[in-house]
């Protein structure tokens, strides 16, 4: 089984919505069995909260269900449970890895790195419009698609 955590600031819009578009991905291949995903902040300020209005419906809009996803904040356990941890930008990943501690089993990279050719961080959608929830999930999905081949690859 490969364990994947999806990492962003408050983990109620960009981390939600990759775990959300991540999960679904795998299912439509037949693959969720494989996978233990979930998603976390840096910060500490949404803990317990439901991912952001705007993220949600934008997400529903294309079928993949978060509403039921609360945020949590990154431990440092999570550098043992999971074998991936992706941040959505570059402040994010310098925050993880501070915290890695010796020994860590996880791997931190920028889930970006799973879409050649995009830009190489996801964008903080949340003091903009509806337009920027759409455009980060428009980048997860192509980011999520390109984890998934990478994983079947090393399989």
């Amino acid at each position: 089984m490969t364990r994947v955590l999806f990492v962003c600031l408050g983990n109620i819009c960009r981390s939600p919505s990759a775990q959300g578009v991540f999960e679904r991905r795998l299912r439509d291949r037949g693959l969720a069995e494989r996978f233990e995903v979930d998603s976390a902040g840096t910060g500490d300020w949404h803990v317990g909260n439901p991912p952001d209005r705007r993220a949600i419906a934008a997400a529903r809009k294309r079928g993949y269900e978060i509403a039921g996803l609360r945020a949590r904040q990154v431990s440092v356990a999570d550098f043992q449970r999971f074998d991936l941890i992706l941040a959505m930008d570059q402040s994010n990943l310098s925050n993880l890895r501070r915290l890695v501690p010796a020994g860590a089993r996880a791997r931190t990279e920028l889930f970006m790195h799973f879409a050649p050719g995009l830009p190489i961080e996801v964008p903080d959608p949340y003091y903009g419009g509806d337009d920027g929830f759409e455009q980060v999930l428009d980048m997860l999905e192509q980011a999520a698609d390109g984890l998934i081949e990478r994983c079947l690859e090393q399989a």
